[in-house]
Protein backbone atom coordinates (compact mmCIF):
# COMPACT_ATOMS: atom_id res chain seq x y z
CA UNK A 1 0.00 0.00 0.00
CA UNK A 2 1.29 3.46 -0.91
CA UNK A 3 -0.27 6.68 0.30
CA UNK A 4 0.46 10.10 -1.16
CA UNK A 5 0.15 13.71 -0.08
CA UNK A 6 1.36 17.16 -1.04
CA UNK A 7 3.54 17.28 2.06
CA UNK A 8 4.59 14.78 4.72
CA UNK A 9 5.32 16.23 8.16
CA UNK A 10 7.48 14.10 10.43
CA UNK A 11 6.40 14.90 13.98
CA UNK A 12 3.03 15.66 15.57
CA UNK A 13 4.24 17.73 18.49
CA UNK A 14 3.10 21.30 18.95
CA UNK A 15 5.26 22.75 16.13
CA UNK A 16 4.61 19.86 13.76
CA UNK A 17 0.85 20.08 14.34
CA UNK A 18 0.94 23.85 13.86
CA UNK A 19 2.79 23.40 10.57
CA UNK A 20 0.17 20.90 9.40
CA UNK A 21 -2.59 23.33 10.37
CA UNK A 22 -1.05 26.27 8.54
CA UNK A 23 -0.34 24.28 5.36
CA UNK A 24 -3.83 22.74 5.40
CA UNK A 25 -5.34 26.23 5.66
CA UNK A 26 -3.53 27.05 2.43
CA UNK A 27 -5.01 24.04 0.68
CA UNK A 28 -2.08 21.62 1.01
CA UNK A 29 -2.93 17.94 1.43
CA UNK A 30 -0.73 17.09 4.39
CA UNK A 31 0.05 13.79 6.10
CA UNK A 32 1.65 13.96 9.55
CA UNK A 33 3.49 10.90 10.89
CA UNK A 34 4.69 10.31 14.44
CA UNK A 35 5.97 7.30 16.35
CA UNK A 36 3.77 8.24 19.32
CA UNK A 37 0.17 7.12 19.30
CA UNK A 38 -1.25 10.57 20.00
CA UNK A 39 -0.32 14.09 18.94
CA UNK A 40 1.75 15.95 21.52
CA UNK A 41 2.92 12.83 23.35
CA UNK A 42 6.63 13.32 22.63
CA UNK A 43 8.79 16.09 24.10
CA UNK A 44 5.86 18.54 23.82
CA UNK A 45 4.15 16.71 26.70
CA UNK A 46 7.23 17.31 28.87
CA UNK A 47 7.41 21.02 28.11
CA UNK A 48 6.86 23.61 30.84
CA UNK A 49 4.88 25.44 28.13
CA UNK A 50 6.05 28.88 29.26
CA UNK A 51 4.93 31.86 27.18
CA UNK A 52 7.48 34.66 27.56
CA UNK A 53 8.80 37.57 25.55
CA UNK A 54 12.37 38.03 26.82
CA UNK A 55 15.10 36.77 24.49
CA UNK A 56 18.70 37.82 24.12
CA UNK A 57 18.27 38.61 20.41
CA UNK A 58 15.95 41.13 18.76
CA UNK A 59 14.67 38.56 16.26
CA UNK A 60 13.94 36.08 19.04
CA UNK A 61 12.07 38.74 21.00
CA UNK A 62 10.00 39.76 17.98
CA UNK A 63 9.09 36.14 17.25
CA UNK A 64 8.05 35.49 20.87
CA UNK A 65 6.01 38.70 21.14
CA UNK A 66 4.20 37.72 17.95
CA UNK A 67 3.66 34.19 19.29
CA UNK A 68 1.93 35.45 22.45
CA UNK A 69 -1.00 36.81 20.44
CA UNK A 70 -2.05 33.35 19.24
CA UNK A 71 -2.20 31.90 22.76
CA UNK A 72 -4.14 34.93 23.98
CA UNK A 73 -6.96 34.01 21.55
CA UNK A 74 -6.41 30.27 21.27
CA UNK A 75 -9.99 29.40 20.30
CA UNK A 76 -10.08 32.10 17.65
CA UNK A 77 -6.79 30.98 16.16
CA UNK A 78 -7.87 27.35 15.89
CA UNK A 79 -11.10 28.15 14.02
CA UNK A 80 -12.51 24.85 15.36
CA UNK A 81 -13.59 23.83 18.86
CA UNK A 82 -12.07 20.54 19.92
CA UNK A 83 -14.74 18.50 21.75
CA UNK A 84 -12.01 17.23 24.10
CA UNK A 85 -11.56 20.78 25.40
CA UNK A 86 -8.98 23.49 24.82
CA UNK A 87 -5.61 24.06 26.43
CA UNK A 88 -5.72 27.18 28.60
CA UNK A 89 -3.22 30.04 28.67
CA UNK A 90 -2.74 31.50 32.17
CA UNK A 91 -1.39 35.04 31.85
CA UNK A 92 0.43 35.24 35.17
CA UNK A 93 3.21 37.58 34.06
CA UNK A 94 6.92 36.81 33.91
CA UNK A 95 9.61 38.28 36.16
CA UNK A 96 13.30 38.13 35.24
CA UNK A 97 15.86 38.97 37.90
CA UNK A 98 18.52 41.51 36.93
CA UNK A 99 22.05 40.15 37.28
CA UNK A 100 25.49 41.06 35.99
CA UNK A 101 25.43 37.91 33.85
CA UNK A 102 22.36 39.07 31.89
CA UNK A 103 23.70 42.61 31.59
CA UNK A 104 21.05 43.89 34.00
CA UNK A 105 18.58 43.10 31.19
CA UNK A 106 19.48 46.26 29.30
CA UNK A 107 19.38 44.47 25.93
CA UNK A 108 16.07 42.79 26.77
CA UNK A 109 14.56 46.14 27.76
CA UNK A 110 15.83 47.71 24.55
CA UNK A 111 14.31 44.93 22.44
CA UNK A 112 10.93 45.11 24.19
CA UNK A 113 10.80 48.89 23.98
CA UNK A 114 11.57 48.82 20.25
CA UNK A 115 8.76 46.29 19.68
CA UNK A 116 6.17 47.96 21.89
CA UNK A 117 6.10 44.90 24.15
CA UNK A 118 4.87 45.95 27.64
CA UNK A 119 7.26 45.60 30.58
CA UNK A 120 7.81 47.08 34.02
CA UNK A 121 11.00 47.55 35.99
CA UNK A 122 10.60 46.33 39.58
CA UNK A 123 12.85 47.14 42.50
CA UNK A 124 13.48 44.69 45.34
CA UNK A 125 10.54 46.01 47.35
CA UNK A 126 8.14 45.44 44.44
CA UNK A 127 9.41 41.87 44.04
CA UNK A 128 8.96 40.92 47.69
CA UNK A 129 5.58 42.64 47.79
CA UNK A 130 4.39 40.40 44.96
CA UNK A 131 6.33 37.31 46.16
CA UNK A 132 6.54 37.64 49.96
CA UNK A 133 8.07 34.15 50.29
CA UNK A 134 11.13 35.28 48.31
CA UNK A 135 14.47 36.13 49.93
CA UNK A 136 16.62 38.23 47.57
CA UNK A 137 19.97 37.24 49.06
CA UNK A 138 22.54 36.75 46.29
CA UNK A 139 24.20 33.37 45.69
CA UNK A 140 25.95 33.98 42.38
CA UNK A 141 27.40 32.06 40.66
CA UNK A 142 25.00 29.09 40.79
CA UNK A 143 26.64 25.96 42.15
CA UNK A 144 25.94 22.28 42.56
CA UNK A 145 25.42 20.78 45.99
CA UNK A 146 28.81 19.09 46.02
CA UNK A 147 30.72 22.27 45.14
CA UNK A 148 32.48 24.34 47.80
CA UNK A 149 30.42 27.35 48.84
CA UNK A 150 27.06 25.89 47.87
CA UNK A 151 24.33 27.74 49.77
CA UNK A 152 26.66 30.47 50.96
CA UNK A 153 25.56 34.06 50.21
CA UNK A 154 27.81 36.05 47.89
CA UNK A 155 27.60 39.18 50.03
CA UNK A 156 25.24 40.99 47.68
CA UNK A 157 21.51 40.98 47.10
CA UNK A 158 19.25 41.16 44.08
CA UNK A 159 18.21 44.74 43.51
CA UNK A 160 15.38 44.28 41.04
CA UNK A 161 14.08 42.73 37.87
CA UNK A 162 11.93 43.25 34.82
CA UNK A 163 8.32 42.11 34.73
CA UNK A 164 6.57 41.27 31.47
CA UNK A 165 2.83 41.29 32.34
CA UNK A 166 1.81 39.26 29.28
CA UNK A 167 3.92 36.23 30.15
CA UNK A 168 2.39 33.03 31.45
CA UNK A 169 2.04 29.36 30.66
CA UNK A 170 -0.24 26.85 28.95
CA UNK A 171 -1.77 24.42 31.43
CA UNK A 172 -1.66 21.33 29.19
CA UNK A 173 0.97 21.36 26.41
CA UNK A 174 0.00 17.93 25.06
CA UNK A 175 -3.62 19.06 24.75
CA UNK A 176 -2.50 22.17 22.87
CA UNK A 177 -0.85 19.95 20.21
CA UNK A 178 -4.01 17.84 20.06
CA UNK A 179 -6.07 21.02 19.61
CA UNK A 180 -3.85 21.94 16.66
CA UNK A 181 -4.13 18.45 15.18
CA UNK A 182 -7.93 18.62 15.48
CA UNK A 183 -7.94 22.04 13.79
CA UNK A 184 -5.65 20.74 11.04
CA UNK A 185 -7.92 17.75 10.41
CA UNK A 186 -10.89 20.13 10.15
CA UNK A 187 -8.99 21.74 7.25
CA UNK A 188 -8.32 18.38 5.57
CA UNK A 189 -5.01 17.30 7.12
CA UNK A 190 -4.38 13.61 7.86
CA UNK A 191 -2.42 12.03 10.72
CA UNK A 192 -0.77 8.60 10.83
CA UNK A 193 0.37 7.90 14.38
CA UNK A 194 2.27 5.05 16.03
CA UNK A 195 4.62 4.64 13.04
CA UNK A 196 8.37 5.05 12.69
CA UNK A 197 10.21 6.58 9.73
CA UNK A 198 13.19 4.44 8.72
CA UNK A 199 14.11 5.97 5.36
CA UNK A 200 13.78 9.27 3.51
CA UNK A 201 13.08 8.49 -0.15
CA UNK A 202 14.65 10.29 -3.08
CA UNK A 203 13.98 10.41 -6.79
CA UNK A 204 15.94 12.37 -9.38
CA UNK A 205 17.83 14.42 -6.80
CA UNK A 206 14.66 15.40 -4.94
CA UNK A 207 12.82 14.07 -1.91
CA UNK A 208 10.07 11.59 -2.80
CA UNK A 209 8.61 10.72 0.60
CA UNK A 210 9.42 8.38 3.48
CA UNK A 211 9.47 4.66 4.24
CA UNK A 212 8.05 3.29 7.48
CA UNK A 213 9.32 0.47 9.67
CA UNK A 214 6.62 -1.87 8.34
CA UNK A 215 7.83 -1.26 4.77
CA UNK A 216 5.01 1.05 3.70
CA UNK A 217 6.06 3.99 1.53
CA UNK A 218 4.44 7.41 1.81
CA UNK A 219 5.00 9.63 -1.20
CA UNK A 220 5.10 13.42 -1.34
CA UNK A 221 7.21 16.06 -3.12
CA UNK A 222 7.71 17.87 0.21
CA UNK A 223 8.87 16.39 3.52
CA UNK A 224 9.25 18.53 6.66
CA UNK A 225 11.35 17.34 9.59
CA UNK A 226 9.71 18.45 12.85
CA UNK A 227 10.82 15.37 14.78
CA UNK A 228 12.03 17.10 17.96
CA UNK A 229 14.81 15.16 19.69
CA UNK A 230 14.89 12.73 16.73
CA UNK A 231 15.50 15.55 14.24
CA UNK A 232 19.22 14.85 13.85
CA UNK A 233 18.46 11.21 13.00
CA UNK A 234 15.93 12.25 10.36
CA UNK A 235 18.38 14.75 8.87
CA UNK A 236 20.96 11.95 8.70
CA UNK A 237 18.45 9.68 6.94
CA UNK A 238 17.86 12.47 4.41
CA UNK A 239 21.61 12.91 3.88
CA UNK A 240 21.44 16.67 4.49
CA UNK A 241 24.00 17.14 7.27
CA UNK A 242 26.98 18.07 5.10
CA UNK A 243 26.04 21.70 4.41
CA UNK A 244 24.71 22.43 7.91
CA UNK A 245 27.00 24.67 9.95
CA UNK A 246 24.44 24.46 12.79
CA UNK A 247 23.36 21.00 13.90
CA UNK A 248 21.04 19.59 16.54
CA UNK A 249 21.35 17.03 19.33
CA UNK A 250 19.06 15.50 21.94
CA UNK A 251 19.69 16.85 25.44
CA UNK A 252 18.36 15.26 28.63
CA UNK A 253 16.69 17.63 31.11
CA UNK A 254 14.99 17.34 34.49
CA UNK A 255 12.18 19.55 35.77
CA UNK A 256 11.40 19.53 39.50
CA UNK A 257 7.85 19.45 40.88
CA UNK A 258 7.63 21.03 44.37
CA UNK A 259 4.76 21.97 46.70
CA UNK A 260 4.21 25.66 47.33
CA UNK A 261 5.55 26.88 50.70
CA UNK A 262 2.99 26.82 53.49
CA UNK A 263 0.86 29.94 53.65
CA UNK A 264 1.37 31.01 50.04
CA UNK A 265 -0.75 29.94 47.07
CA UNK A 266 1.78 29.86 44.25
CA UNK A 267 -0.75 28.48 41.77
CA UNK A 268 -3.01 31.50 42.34
CA UNK A 269 -0.51 34.25 43.20
CA UNK A 270 2.78 33.06 41.71
CA UNK A 271 4.23 33.89 38.32
CA UNK A 272 6.93 32.83 35.91
CA UNK A 273 10.31 33.72 37.40
CA UNK A 274 13.65 33.51 35.61
CA UNK A 275 16.45 33.78 38.15
CA UNK A 276 20.02 33.70 36.85
CA UNK A 277 21.42 34.28 40.32
CA UNK A 278 20.46 30.72 41.34
CA UNK A 279 20.37 29.32 37.78
CA UNK A 280 16.69 28.32 37.91
CA UNK A 281 13.36 29.26 36.39
CA UNK A 282 9.96 28.38 37.78
CA UNK A 283 6.27 28.52 37.03
CA UNK A 284 3.03 27.79 38.91
CA UNK A 285 1.52 24.34 38.52
CA UNK A 286 -1.93 23.02 39.28
CA UNK A 287 -2.55 21.72 42.79
CA UNK A 288 -0.65 24.68 44.31
CA UNK A 289 2.69 23.37 43.13
CA UNK A 290 5.78 24.86 41.48
CA UNK A 291 7.76 23.58 38.50
CA UNK A 292 11.48 24.38 38.68
CA UNK A 293 13.89 23.97 35.78
CA UNK A 294 17.57 24.71 35.22
CA UNK A 295 18.69 27.74 33.22
CA UNK A 296 21.76 25.74 32.21
CA UNK A 297 24.41 27.62 34.22
CA UNK A 298 28.00 26.44 33.62
CA UNK A 299 27.92 24.22 36.72
CA UNK A 300 25.11 22.02 35.34
CA UNK A 301 26.56 19.41 32.97
CA UNK A 302 24.91 18.81 29.61
CA UNK A 303 23.80 15.21 29.11
CA UNK A 304 23.75 14.70 25.34
CA UNK A 305 21.80 11.62 24.26
CA UNK A 306 22.71 9.47 21.27
CA UNK A 307 19.52 7.40 21.24
CA UNK A 308 16.41 9.49 21.88
CA UNK A 309 14.34 6.34 22.49
CA UNK A 310 16.69 4.82 25.07
CA UNK A 311 17.88 7.10 27.86
CA UNK A 312 17.74 7.27 31.67
CA UNK A 313 14.27 8.45 32.68
CA UNK A 314 15.01 8.34 36.41
CA UNK A 315 15.78 11.44 38.45
CA UNK A 316 19.39 12.12 39.37
CA UNK A 317 21.18 14.44 41.78
CA UNK A 318 20.30 17.21 39.30
CA UNK A 319 16.75 17.08 40.73
CA UNK A 320 18.02 17.71 44.25
CA UNK A 321 20.43 20.41 43.10
CA UNK A 322 17.63 22.35 41.39
CA UNK A 323 15.30 21.93 44.36
CA UNK A 324 17.96 23.12 46.80
CA UNK A 325 18.95 26.08 44.64
CA UNK A 326 15.33 27.18 44.49
CA UNK A 327 15.15 26.68 48.25
CA UNK A 328 17.83 29.36 48.60
CA UNK A 329 15.39 31.84 47.09
CA UNK A 330 12.39 30.49 49.04
CA UNK A 331 13.69 29.53 52.51
CA UNK A 332 10.25 28.34 53.68
CA UNK A 333 10.08 25.84 50.82
CA UNK A 334 9.63 22.24 51.87
CA UNK A 335 11.76 19.76 49.91
CA UNK A 336 9.75 16.51 49.66
CA UNK A 337 11.45 13.16 50.17
CA UNK A 338 9.77 11.75 47.05
CA UNK A 339 11.08 13.13 43.78
CA UNK A 340 8.39 14.33 41.38
CA UNK A 341 8.66 16.08 38.05
CA UNK A 342 9.62 15.39 34.46
CA UNK A 343 12.63 13.82 32.75
CA UNK A 344 12.58 14.46 29.02
CA UNK A 345 14.65 15.61 26.06
CA UNK A 346 15.27 18.93 24.39
CA UNK A 347 16.17 19.22 20.72
CA UNK A 348 19.08 21.65 21.07
CA UNK A 349 21.00 23.38 18.30
CA UNK A 350 24.64 24.44 18.60
CA UNK A 351 23.67 28.01 19.56
CA UNK A 352 20.28 27.18 21.13
CA UNK A 353 18.45 29.06 18.37
CA UNK A 354 16.16 26.89 16.21
CA UNK A 355 16.59 25.95 12.56
CA UNK A 356 13.60 26.85 10.39
CA UNK A 357 14.94 26.22 6.90
CA UNK A 358 15.10 24.27 3.67
CA UNK A 359 17.91 21.77 3.16
CA UNK A 360 20.40 20.78 0.49
CA UNK A 361 17.89 18.14 -0.68
CA UNK A 362 15.17 19.85 -2.73
CA UNK A 363 11.77 19.45 -1.12
CA UNK A 364 13.16 18.52 2.31
CA UNK A 365 12.65 21.13 5.05
CA UNK A 366 13.41 21.29 8.75
CA UNK A 367 11.91 22.92 11.82
CA UNK A 368 14.23 21.62 14.51
CA UNK A 369 16.63 22.60 17.27
CA UNK A 370 13.76 24.00 19.33
CA UNK A 371 15.92 23.60 22.48
CA UNK A 372 13.14 23.79 25.03
CA UNK A 373 12.43 27.45 24.27
CA UNK A 374 10.21 27.37 21.18
CA UNK A 375 6.95 25.91 22.49
CA UNK A 376 5.59 29.43 22.81
CA UNK A 377 6.36 30.12 19.15
CA UNK A 378 4.63 27.07 17.70
CA UNK A 379 1.74 28.88 15.95
CA UNK A 380 3.92 31.52 14.29
CA UNK A 381 6.63 28.94 13.54
CA UNK A 382 4.03 26.86 11.72
CA UNK A 383 2.83 29.90 9.81
CA UNK A 384 6.38 30.86 8.85
CA UNK A 385 7.25 27.30 7.78
CA UNK A 386 4.21 27.25 5.49
CA UNK A 387 5.37 30.52 3.94
CA UNK A 388 8.92 29.18 3.56
CA UNK A 389 7.71 26.03 1.77
CA UNK A 390 5.56 28.13 -0.55
CA UNK A 391 8.49 30.46 -1.28
CA UNK A 392 10.98 27.70 -2.07
CA UNK A 393 8.58 25.50 -4.01
CA UNK A 394 7.72 28.51 -6.18
CA UNK A 395 11.41 28.82 -7.10
CA UNK A 396 12.73 31.14 -4.38
CA UNK A 397 16.37 30.55 -3.42
CA UNK A 398 16.20 30.89 0.34
CA UNK A 399 19.96 30.34 0.73
CA UNK A 400 20.98 33.33 -1.39
CA UNK A 401 17.83 35.47 -1.09
CA UNK A 402 16.24 34.55 2.27
CA UNK A 403 12.50 34.83 2.67
CA UNK A 404 11.27 38.08 4.19
CA UNK A 405 8.28 37.28 6.36
CA UNK A 406 5.89 39.71 8.01
CA UNK A 407 4.72 38.82 11.51
CA UNK A 408 0.97 39.39 11.16
CA UNK A 409 0.08 40.73 14.61
CA UNK A 410 2.99 43.05 15.31
CA UNK A 411 3.56 44.02 11.66
CA UNK A 412 7.33 43.49 11.73
CA UNK A 413 9.15 42.02 8.74
CA UNK A 414 11.85 39.52 9.67
CA UNK A 415 14.65 37.87 7.73
CA UNK A 416 13.98 34.13 7.98
CA UNK A 417 17.66 33.61 7.21
CA UNK A 418 18.17 34.32 10.93
CA UNK A 419 17.13 30.69 11.46
CA UNK A 420 19.29 29.26 8.65
CA UNK A 421 21.04 25.91 8.98
CA UNK A 422 24.05 27.59 7.33
CA UNK A 423 24.36 30.54 9.72
CA UNK A 424 27.36 31.26 11.85
CA UNK A 425 27.05 30.66 15.59
CA UNK A 426 24.96 33.55 16.94
CA UNK A 427 27.10 35.14 19.66
CA UNK A 428 24.11 37.13 20.98
CA UNK A 429 22.51 33.88 22.15
CA UNK A 430 22.45 33.01 25.84
CA UNK A 431 23.65 29.49 24.83
CA UNK A 432 21.06 28.09 27.21
CA UNK A 433 17.37 27.22 27.37
CA UNK A 434 16.74 30.98 27.49
CA UNK A 435 17.57 31.17 23.76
Amino acid sequence: MTRSADAIIIGAGVIGAATAFELAKQGWKTLSVDRNTQAGHGSTAGSCAIIRMHYSTFDGTAFAWEGYHYWRDWAGYLEARDPNGLARFRETGCLVMKTARNGWLEKHIENSRALGCPFEEWDAEAITRRLPVYDLTGYFPPKRMEQPGFGEPDGAALTGGVFWPNGGYVNDPALSAQNLAFAAKAKGAAFLLGVTVTEVLRDGGRVRGVKLADGEELHAPVVINVAGPASSKINALAGVLDDMTIKTRALRQEVVHLPSPEGFDFERDGLIVSDGDIGCYCRPEQGNNILVGSEDPPCDPHQWIEDDTDYDRDFSDQWTTQAMRYGQRVPSLGIPSKMRGVVDLYDASDDWIPIYDRSMLPGFYMACGSSGNQYKNAPIAGKMMAALVDYCEAGGDHDTAPLRFTLPYIGREIDVGFYSRKREINTESSFSVLG
